[in-house]
């Protein structure tokens, strides 16, 4: 081994201890100042090392969002007969959004058959039973919300199409 090789033993040996130095997780101080770290600095350290590993209870934060936290064998939980039946008695209006995995169908405008005033309908089916607490919907009009006669009649036409749909498919 010549000049070359301790040289470059040299180099690797001092860059590998200018990096732990920097590191700060061995417990050695600050390596390249050469003093001890004050409780001021372990404090924070330790907290955000808490903060890190879990430490806030209850809480989240943006990077829980990348995490895999939830068993895969989570399920959506919405009725599929009301999802259907929603869709179906609103046929006649504009579907300008729908997410399955949230429950959720917004319309936009459109007038019904036979009808003169233009409506629009958000529908959020927000449970797996089969049962008028699982389905929400709102009618608006262009000049504000609908009569509470128009959506109960909306929610009758809804929950009857789904025990429709339901039946139907029992007795396949």
């Amino acid at each position: 081994m010549g000049w070359n090789g301790i040289s470059r033993a040299g180099v690797v040996l001092s860059a590998a201890l200018l990096l732990a130095g920097c590191g700060g997780g061995f417990g050695f101080g600050n390596f390249l100042s050469g003093g001890e770290r004050s409780q001021a600095e372990v404090a924070d350290i330790q907290e955000r090392e808490r903060v890190r590993d879990g430490g806030m209870a209850g809480q989240s934060t943006i990077w829980d969002l990348f995490s895999n936290a939830q068993p895969p064998s989570t399920t959506v939980e919405v009725n599929k007969y009301l999802w259907n039946a929603s869709l179906e008695v609103l046929d006649f209006l504009p579907v300008q959004s729908v997410d399955p995995f949230s429950g959720v169908i917004v319309t936009g405008y459109g007038t019904p058959p036979g009808g003169g005033r233009a409506y629009r309908a958000a529908v959020l089916v927000n449970d797996p039973a089969l049962d008028a607490r699982s389905l929400n919907v709102a009618i608006m009009t262009r000049g504000g919300p609908a009569s509470r006669d128009t959506i109960r009649a909306v929610e009758d036409a809804i929950l009857t199409r789904a025990r429709q749909l339901r039946i139907r498919d029992r007795n396949l």
